[in-house]
């Protein structure tokens, strides 16, 4: 049985389409409004949902992010909160793949086994840990793959070719290509670098590849839908739905900006 993520994968390949992949961090603005919005991004052209889990130390997150996860954090949102929130949102959508997006210590704390079945009731399609890379993650890999959850893996520019091959045999779904060294929320894209690093990546592996970091808004989505399979968008998104006051403000402010991010995308490809 195929993961929902090869099945839209597979579908944008038919129509020469490339993935719109949004982050949003789970519970903000609202633990109650987050199902609601991922539905709006899923209508405003989302292909993949990035939900970002709740933690206290996000390293690899910048500013942005990290102000979402404390709100989140201190709405008592857990990964447990997070996975309520996927099956609430698999009621309405059954298609749309989820990928969770966050640290590996909330899954030790799960358990490993208890978050590979729960996870996989609740409807979660992948999850992707910026600090637990491949070789670290054995008996964690074995309980996603029981479990059809795929660990979708991270390459930046500092990635040598070596560990570009491995992480290319043991990747799933797609893989994260960061875009620049630095953290989430940086100011720093340059599209022209990204065809090189692109090629190379392709040359180890057959699967998609998305590109996020530095993205935030039509122009820079579109360029970078040029070289990639998928384009993640977080914390332009996130820094638009801040200060919305109801679930409806925040679902419309989703509309707002994703829409005209997927046809600046589609355009670029006709």
């Amino acid at each position: 049985m195929s993961n929902r993520i090869d099945q839209r994968f597979e579908a944008l390949d038919a129509q020469g389409r490339t993935a719109l992949i949004p982050f949003l961090t789970a519970g903000d603005p609202e633990p109650a409004w987050t199902a609601g919005i991922m539905h709006a991004l899923a209508k405003a052209g989302a292909d993949l949902i990035e939900l970002g889990v709740p933690f206290s130390d996000p390293a690899a997150d910048g500013p942005v992010i990290q102000a979402a996860s404390e709100r989140a954090i201190e709405k008592g949102v857990s990964l447990t909160r997070v996975l309520e929130i996927v099956d609430e949102f698999r009621k309405l959508d059954n298609e749309t793949p989820v990928v969770l997006m966050g640290y590996l210590n909330p899954i030790e704390r799960y358990g490993h086994a208890e978050f590979g079945r729960d996870g996989s009731a609740a409807g979660v399609d992948g999850i992707l840990m910026v600090d637990c890379p491949p070789e670290e993650m054995t008996h964690l890999r074995g309980e996603l793959d029981r479990n059809g959850i795929y660990p979708i893996c991270l390459v930046a520019p500092t990635t040598t070719r070596e560990r570009m091959e491995l992480i290319g045999r043991q990747a799933s779904g797609y893989i994260y290509y960061v875009s620049f060294k630095g953290i989430t929320g940086a100011n720093r894209l340059e599209q022209a670098n990204l065809a090189g690093p692109v090629a190379e990546l392709r040359s180890h592996t057959d699967i998609p590849l998305a590109v996020g970091f530095g993205i935030k808004d039509p122009e820079s989505a579109a360029a970078v839908a040029g070289v990639a399979d998928g384009v993640v968008i977080g914390s332009a998104l996130i820094e638009h739905l801040a200060g919305s006051e109801s679930e409806a403000e925040a679902c419309a402010r989703v509309t707002e900006f994703l829409a005209p991010i997927r046809a600046a995308m589609d355009n670029s490809e006709l």
